[in-house]
């Protein structure tokens, strides 16, 4: 997900997607803890768009 896309975003709906990374960040690590995980690559990728989705969060409240 891009910067571009996220700053379109509404906070409810930043919030929402924020939510729903994060619960599969970790369904992912917990399944890559017991050696389940088919693209390993995506933890990365879900991470970065964690932080982006939280900086653009932080940019808008200010």
């Amino acid at each position: 997900m891009k910067a571009k896309e996220i700053r379109e975003l509404s906070a409810e709906e930043i919030g929402k997607k924020l939510r729903d990374m994060r619960e599969e960040l970790l369904n992912l690590n917990i399944r890559k803890a017991t050696g389940n995980v088919e693209n390993p690559a995506r933890i990365r990728q879900l991470r970065r768009d964690i932080a982006r989705l939280e900086t653009v969060k932080a940019q808008k409240k200010a």
